[in-house]
């Protein structure tokens, strides 16, 4: 058996102590369903779906139907066991836990078949006290229960009034009560996703040891003080003091490019305890900010943390450190009513031009760092500053946070509450209490988050009697709402984040929302906040149908994937725009037929007499009427930014819906079978249903290598409107794609996300233009 032992801090000198050990229980698990007839192995971290498929006993989740045929795994409650060997003398130690970093999500721990605690959210971490129950040799059990159940269970117990909704809609083919548990929301299923509620240990697990004391975390915020012109650094450190004595000793932080070393004296009385230091900078060292992509560098600065206590106690900690400021700006607007909605990031106004971020897949395990990596380059590439994280979805990993730092992207950060209302009896805002004060703690010190959200669209909601809530019973409602986001959530913002700013909702009217008590009559205003805006009946080649708001934060069109994406999650009788897997994957009430509809404005619709090319030419269609849906209605955002027509105008912020798919299925992701979408700015003169002398293009291309990069040399005996290049299942993106082709020769560059070759992409290459339509 590989330990996974690790010394967590140096021993520094003759006579220091240890300060902890840890020991990971990452790796195989064993993994059995409720009444015992089904036993497998399972790794850690990961689901039980992956451990299923992994063993072979399912197919690919998103192959066809999986989606309804594997409903019983997320009914089954399924436990994780484990028995181990500590690789250290335990006896020597004072206090020892177990740290769950993430459990998903409801279960009841026993260590040496003692039951040690339970968890029931999915975004907070967990640690337990085992000093008294741990041994040499030991075992541990998760026993969960299903996420589904125990919603409905809640649900059902919460009997003084209804909180809705109570279900997904019929073509989501999700399952129900999702407000009532703390886990990814959108794994019961959306309107773009599939429902695959999991069960498992998402993240680590791990036994920490310690004496006297230990580091329980630290965290910092850099602050600018403008009255002094000089940067400080708010840093908090909290301590398990297991000594029976005051422990003394001083701490040291260094920051040795900013010519910074300070000392500071610390006694530490027996507990939990938390120590708050102050660092100033001086103001004669010259302090590079971190700025967004493509306003400036994204300079850190390297910070050591060195705590010296009694009893040869050393305890050192680093991290990077980025100073940068960031303001909402609201404020009245010359020849406007309403009041502004802007970001100034070191005092400079910032247009955040970007996307939304979903979680990359239904199965976490399956989202690796080089999937994180090559999705975050590609926001940069297309020359995004800002990712909004939705509400609906996960807290992403610190890997995902630490790239938008080095990639300079802003961050919009929801807390997970979406499209729904929510209890407000007191285990439920305990539970969301702790997964906050968490998740404050650990995303502080990232300078790309630049906001905190209380929600995604539950203000709207509320106000917009989406769940038809009698006007008399109202009041309740509202009142829960101020509860939950304001009384709790909003207040461990305030107190735990001085550094940004915090809104209850996207969208809202921001001051405005806090002017008419927490709640607005019209959330959605062009006066006031930010807005989301969907129509798919307008024409969406006529920009006069878009909202001129103050900032939107989604928006967006449909389309459908490649055909060699949906080629791999299908079988031949699925190809056809009407069949009956083609309609199961469309969760969005008539997104078949908005498609067709928006696409039949400007573009003949396939006629060919061929079910397949006909089913290949409508997807390509779909595809090229969502770049040019979502790429007017851009540059109508990016246009109003300087301007005030009819009282309404300067546009801050442009943040289309959405960046990243989750399985093979229509839906308003830019990026799937891991392509980037990325036009080149054209006008057309009419519609091109209507235009005259278009003639069929033949597109031939020249493949060859350069280093890792393959260069495609493409020559047309036409021009090609929307030319759309595609290598198959060939992971990777293009330097341009569903680009208009006007002069013979072309040369895009393809840059392959794993090791491919020349032959491989020659027999994997398909071009396709408007005139092979027509």
């Amino acid at each position: 058996m590989r330990l996974h032992l690790l010394l967590l801090l140096a021993l520094c000198g003759a006579g220091t102590a240890a300060a902890a050990l840890s020991y990971s229980l990452r790796g195989n698990w064993s993994i059995c369903n409720g009444n015992g007839s089904l036993e497998l192995p399972g790794a850690v971290p990961g689901c039980v779906h992956s451990a299923l498929f992994q063993q072979g006993l399912i197919q690919d989740s998103y192959y066809r139907f999986n989606d309804l045929n594997y409903r019983w795994v997320s009914l089954d409650n399924w436990t994780y066991s484990k028995e181990f060997k500590i690789p250290f003398e335990i006896s020597k130690w004072q206090k020892v836990n177990l740290i769950l970093e993430g459990v998903d999500t409801v279960s009841k721990i026993l260590f040496n078949e003692v039951t040690i605690g339970e968890t029931d959210n999915m975004f907070n971490r967990y640690s337990f006290d085992i000093t008294n129950v741990v041994r040499d040799v030991n075992s541990i059990e998760l026993r969960f229960q299903s996420a589904v159940l125990y919603a409905a269970q809640q649900s059902k117990a919460h009997t003084r009034y209804q909180v809705p909704p109570d279900c997904p809609p019929l073509v989501q083919k999700g399952e129900c009560h999702v407000n009532f548990v703390r886990k990814e929301q959108c794994s019961f299923s959306w309107d773009w996703g599939p429902s695959f509620p999991t069960q498992g240990i998402w993240k680590d697990v791990r036994i920490e040891a310690y004496n006297i004391c230990h580091l329980n975390y630290f965290t910092f915020s850099p602050l600018y003080d403008k009255s002094a012109q000089e940067w400080n650094l708010e840093i908090e450190s909290a301590f398990d003091v297991v000594s029976s004595k005051p422990v003394g000793g001083q701490v040291i932080v260094a920051i040795p490019k900013l010519q910074t070393q300070q000392t500071y004296n610390i006694e530490l009385q027996p507990g939990k305890r938390i120590v708050e230091l102050f660092v100033n900078i001086s103001k004669n060292i010259t302090v590079e900010t971190w700025w967004p992509h493509g306003h400036g560098n994204q300079t850190g600065y390297n910070m050591t943390i060195l705590f010296e206590l009694d009893g040869g106690l050393n305890i050192e900690k680093s991290a990077k450190v980025y100073f940068r400021t960031v303001e909402l700006v609201e404020e009245p607007i010359k020849g406007s009513p309403g009041l502004s909605f802007y970001f100034k990031i070191n005092g400079f106004p910032i247009f955040l031009k970007g996307s939304n971020w979903i979680p990359a897949d239904s199965f976490q395990d399956r989202v690796t760092s080089e999937l994180l990596r090559l999705l975050l380059q590609s926001v940069v590439d297309a020359n995004m500053n800002t990712l909004r994280v939705w509400g609906g979805g996960i807290y992403e990993r610190d890997e995902f946070y630490e790239l938008c730092d080095e990639l300079g992207i802003m961050v919009w950060q929801d807390f997970m509450f979406a499209c729904a209302l929510y209890p407000t009896d007191q285990g439920f805002l305990d539970s969301v209490r702790a997964e906050v004060a968490y998740q404050i703690k650990r995303l502080k010190s990232h300078p790309s988050v630049i906001i905190w959200s209380g929600n995604n669209e539950n203000e709207e909601a509320l106000m917009m009697n989406w769940y038809h809530i009698s006007f008399t019973d109202r009041p309740i409602y509202i009142k829960d709402y101020v509860t939950l986001y304001v009384k709790n959530i909003r207040e461990l913002v305030l107190a735990g984040d001085k550094s940004r700013p915090f809104i209850t909702s996207s969208p809202t009217n921001g001051a405005e929302t806090v002017a008419e008590g927490w709640v607005s009559q019209n959330p959605n205003s062009n006066y006031f906040g930010d807005v989301h805006f969907y129509d798919y009946i307008s024409d969406c080649w006529n920009w006069k149908v878009f909202p001129k708001a103050r900032f939107a934060s989604e928006y967006g069109y449909q389309s459908w994937p490649s055909f060699s994406t949906l080629e791999k999650v299908s079988s031949t009788e699925d190809w056809s725009f009407n069949s009956k897997f083609s309609l199961h994957r469309q969760h969005h009430e008539g997104g078949n037929k908005q498609m067709l509809y928006q696409a039949g404005l400007h573009f003949k619709l396939p006629q060919s007499t061929d079910p397949l090319r006909t089913f290949k030419d409508t997807i390509y269609l779909t595809q090229v009427m969502q770049a040019q849906c979502v790429k007017t209605e851009t540059e109508f955002y990016r246009r109003s930014r300087s301007e005030i027509v009819d009282q309404q105008g300067h546009t801050m912020g442009a943040l289309y819906w959405q960046l990243n798919d989750i399985w093979q299925a229509p839906s308003w992701a830019s990026l799937a079978d891991h392509e980037l979408l990325s036009p080149t700015n054209y006008h057309f003169l009419s519609s091109l249903k209507e235009a005259v002398g278009l003639c069929k293009a033949q597109i031939t291309a020249i493949i060859s290598q350069q280093d890792d990069i393959f260069v495609f040399d493409l020559e047309t005996t036409a021009v090609a409107p929307f030319v759309w290049l595609d290598v198959g299942s060939i992971p990777g993106r293009f330097s341009d794609n569903g680009f208009l082709m006007t002069e013979k020769t072309r040369t895009i560059l393809f840059y392959p996300w794993e090791p491919t070759s020349k032959n491989e992409l020659e027999q994997s290459f398909h071009v396709t233009s408007l005139t092979d339509i027509y």
